[in-house]
């Protein structure tokens, strides 16, 4: 790859337990929008659809891997709180869900949909939580509700 790519990829990388996000390239030079793809701990990627972080979004899915994301002012994601959607996860869990998440600050919406099973999506979330200090700061440094 041009170093140009390499050395922008190495500055949007944050150094928080391995997990980042990962621009699908193939997408980007297809001009396909709305896929993206995050690097858990363990190093597995999870590719993900991305939508806007709202009751109604978070309401149809099903059986699924949901991620609440916010970005930084130069662009770079942070996973808020990762959830497995599936029997467990009513309508007001996600309701409650999605309201901490916009507290904590997320705007986005990534689901992954491609887990076979409960356990596999649960196996997914603990790939992607965030060590407790930075789960800390980013409810430390979130904007005020309603801001």
């Amino acid at each position: 790859i041009p170093w140009s790519m390499a050395l922008r990829d190495l500055r949007r990388e944050p150094a928080r337990g391995g997990v980042r996000e990962e621009p699908l390239r193939a997408a980007a030079a297809l001009g396909a929008l709305g896929l993206t793809s995050w690097r858990g701990r363990s190093g597995r990627r999870y590719v993900v659809g991305v939508h806007p972080l709202t009751e109604a979004e978070a309401l149809a899915v099903a059986d699924a891997v949901m991620i609440a994301v916010r970005r930084d002012d130069d662009g770079i994601a942070a996973v808020v709180e990762p959830a497995a959607a599936g029997a467990g996860f009513g309508t007001a869990a996600k309701r409650a869900w999605v309201s901490r998440a916009r507290a904590l600050g997320a705007t986005e919406l990534h689901v992954h949909r491609l887990a076979e099973d409960e356990g596999a999506r649960q196996a997914i979330v603990a790939d992607l939580l965030a060590d407790e200090a930075t789960l800390t700061g980013l409810a430390r440094d979130a904007p005020a509700p309603g801001r």
